[in-house]
C-alpha cells in the first residue's frame, strides 16, 4: 500500500500555500499507510547556510546543543524546534564537521536531512497526528514531498518512516518492494554508503545518490536504476531544484500526475489531488512506465 504525495509550486505566488495544500493531500492518504508519516519541504535557502534537521525521541536532548555545538565549531548555531525535531542552521563550511561531532558526541540524535533547503519531519503516528505535530499546514516553499506507511519490509519505527534521505537536499519516498535491496545494500555499503536501517527505501535513496556523487544527473540516476532496482516500486525523489517521478517496467502501482501554471502535483490516487486550486482544469494523466518525469526551477 502505502500512499505518496508531493507538490511542485510554478508560480511563486502560491509558496506560502504548500503547507497547507501538502497537509491536506496527506490527510487523504491516511488509510493507505496509517502506522507513520513524514515529508520534506524546501524552503527558501539562506545564503551561505545549511541547515541539518535532527531527531530525538527525547525532546530535552536539545537543550544546550547549539551552545556545546557552537563551542565545538568555533561559530554561532542556530536552531528551531518542533516537537522532535530540531533544525540547526550554521555555516555551510562547517557542515561536514558538524555532522562528525553530531555523530560521535550526540548518538542519541538522528540526523533526518541535510541541506541548503530541505527540512525532513517523520514519526510513528497516524498521519494528521503526525503533520498536526509539526505543524505542516504553517510551513512555506517552492516544493515538498511526502509519504504515509504501511510496513511490510521493516518494522514500524521513526527511522523506518519516509522520506529517506542519503544525500545533500536529496530525499525519496516510495510504494513498493524491492527484491534485490540487501545485495546492493552491502555493494553500497562497500562503496561507502552507511544505513540507519534494514528498508529497502533507504537503498533506493542511497543508490541514486551514489549514482549522482558518480557525476549523474538525477535523470541519469533514475535511469540506470531501471536496470539495477528489482521489483515493484514509484518514486518521488526530492532535490534542491525540483522533483523527478518514476514508476517501474510493469507499473502494478497507482499513480496520477495534474499540472497546472501554478503547480504540478503528485499523488498516488487522484483524491489526493481534488482539494487543491483549479484541479478541474488540469493536465491529468497517469505516469507511464520506465518514464523519467522531472520539474525543476
Amino acid at each position: 500500500m502505502c500512499g505518496i504525495v508531493g507538490l511542485f509550486i510554478k508560480d511563486q505566488a502560491l509558496e506560502p500555500d504548500l503547507g497547507k495544500l501538502l497537509s491536506g493531500m496527506l490527510a487523504t492518504m491516511c488509510d493507505r499507510g496509517p502506522d507513520s508519516a513524514g515529508f520534506a519541504v524546501y524552503g527558501p535557502e539562506e545564503a551561505g547556510m545549511m541547515k541539518i534537521t535532527l531527531q530525538s525521541a527525547d525532546p530535552s536532548r536539545f537543550n544546550g546543543l547549539t551552545t556545546e555545538l557552537g563551542a565545538l565549531l568555533g561559530t554561532k548555531v542556530q536552531m528551531t524546534t518542533k516537537d522532535t525535531h530540531a533544525v540547526l542552521r550554521l555555516d555551510e563550511s562547517l557542515a561536514s564537521r558538524a555532522k562528525q561531532i553530531l555523530r560521535e558526541r550526540y548518538p542519541h540524535l538522528r540526523v533526518m536531512g541535510v541541506g541548503e533547503r530541505i527540512e525532513i519531519y517523520k514519526e510513528v503516528g497516524y498521519p494528521t497526528d503526525v503533520v498536526d505535530r509539526f505543524g505542516l499546514a504553517g510551513m512555506s516553499g517552492s516544493h515538498g514531498i511526502g509519504h504515509t506507511r504501511m510496513a511490510t519490509e521493516s518494522a514500524v519505527t521513526t527511522m523506518g518512516a519516509h522520506p529517506f534521505s542519503t544525500g545533500a537536499d536529496q530525499c525519496l519516498v516510495h510504494n513498493g518492494s524491492l527484491s534485490n535491496h540487501n545485495s546492493l545494500r552491502r555493494k553500497l555499503k562497500h562503496a561507502g554508503m552507511t544505513f540507519e536501517t534494514e528498508n529497502d527505501s533507504e537503498v533506493a535513496a542511497a543508490y541514486l545518490t551514489a549514482q549522482m556523487d558518480k557525476g549523474l544527473s538525477l535523470g541519469g540516476a533514475l535511469e540506470k536504476s531501471l536496470d539495477d532496482l528489482d521489483g515493484f516500486y514509484t518514486f518521488v525523489v526530492g532535490t534542491h531544484d525540483g522533483f523527478g517521478v518514476l514508476r517501474d517496467p510493469i507499473a502494478c502501482k497507482p499513480a496520477v500526475l495534474a499540472e497546472t501554471e501554478r503547480y504540478v502535483a503528485f499523488g498516488s490516487e487522484y483524491r489526493a489531488l481534488v482539494g487543491l486550486p483549479g484541479i478541474e482544469d488540469a493536465k491529468v494523466w497517469e505516469p507511464e512506465p520506465s518514464t523519467i518525469y522531472f520539474w525543476e526551477r
